[in-house]
């Protein structure tokens, strides 16, 4: 179902939100959180869709806000998606212009879930200190996307600049599959240190930088990256040692072979992570993730930009 709500207010909102509720019998009880989107002035869409898909598993409350440019006149336009068109969650799209754009912290709070924690979501533009921005200073969890920057490389090293406990980035998360299979394989005989590392990857993929500096961080030696264009994502990751290397090779984006000096070739499924994959598992944790600090503030600077 399907509500627009041209010209309104928050109380409006929230009004039609009740009576639907009482009506068609829809509870919001169940939500765990509330999910906020700011999509600023681009199509929100993909960003519902992986949010509708993640709610599955999360159940939530989704606010999304989206700036029309060129309209100078304050006023706000809502759609309300509940049932089939949310997945397992209530959507309400935010349509602002004008001077209410400067406001949308409290545009926001009327709408968000009562004793519920609060994940911001900016999955295009990057703000400057998401821990500052007007919403970001409301959230327990705040994940950005420099997947979608025009310079991933330097938004990294900017964030790594004002980083606060709970900022994550999912440029992080799409790394999850290959940081658990080098750690399982360091985990194994012989036991033996890592004296320099491989990254290869795609020229301006900010998971290259981020597992990059993840090995520098964790293994404390020289960490090298590889830039190719046009590449899927990450690659390939090398690590050399005394006995021989370990490479983790991923050429098409979908399966990677592991070899190991003295073991057989092992074939692994290593596709590339959807949206809405990152988003689940980004939503499953309220606490700080003190890895991805760690590697952000001092693995980045261990690496060449």
């Amino acid at each position: 179902m399907i509500i627009d709500m041209p010209d309104t207010s928050t109380r409006d909102i929230n009004r039609r939100l009740l009576k639907e509720r009482e009506e068609g019998g829809a509870v919001a009880l169940g939500r765990v959180l509330t999910l906020i989107i700011d999509a600023d002035a681009h199509d929100p869409e993909d960003a519902i869709e992986a949010a509708n898909a993640a709610s599955r598993e999360h159940p939530c409350r989704i606010i999304v806000i989206t700036e029309r440019t060129g309209d100078r006149e304050s006023n706000l336009d809502a759609q309300i998606r509940l049932g089939g068109d949310a997945g397992a969650s209530e959507v309400i799209v935010l349509r602002v212009s004008g001077g209410v754009v400067r406001h949308i912290d409290t545009l926001v709070m009327p709408l968000l879930l009562p004793d519920a924690p609060i994940v911001v979501w900016w999955p295009y533009d990057v703000p400057a200190n998401p821990a500052e921005h007007p919403l970001g200073r409301m959230a327990q969890r705040r994940i950005t996307d420099t997947t979608t920057c025009r310079r991933p490389s330097r938004a990294l090293r900017d964030l790594a600049q004002v980083y606060t406990d709970g900022d994550t980035d999912l440029a992080w998360t799409r790394a999850t599959l290959w940081r658990g299979l080098i750690a399982a394989t360091l985990d194994q005989p012989p036991y033996e240190p890592v004296h320099r590392a491989v990254v290869t990857g795609e020229s301006t993929h900010p998971s290259v930088d981020l597992i990059a500096a993840w090995l520098a961080h964790a293994l404390r030696c020289p960490v090298e990256i590889e830039r190719v264009p046009g590449a899927p994502a990450i690659t390939q990751v090398r690590l050399e040692r005394a006995s021989g290397d370990i490479v983790l090779d991923r050429p098409d984006g979908k399966t990677a072979s592991l070899r190991q000096p003295d073991q057989p070739e092992h074939r692994i499924a290593l596709p590339i992570r959807q949206l809405r994959e990152c988003l689940v598992e980004e939503l499953r944790r309220l606490d700080a993730d003190e890895v991805y600090g760690e590697v952000l503030q001092k693995g980045l600077a261990r690496i060449d930009g």
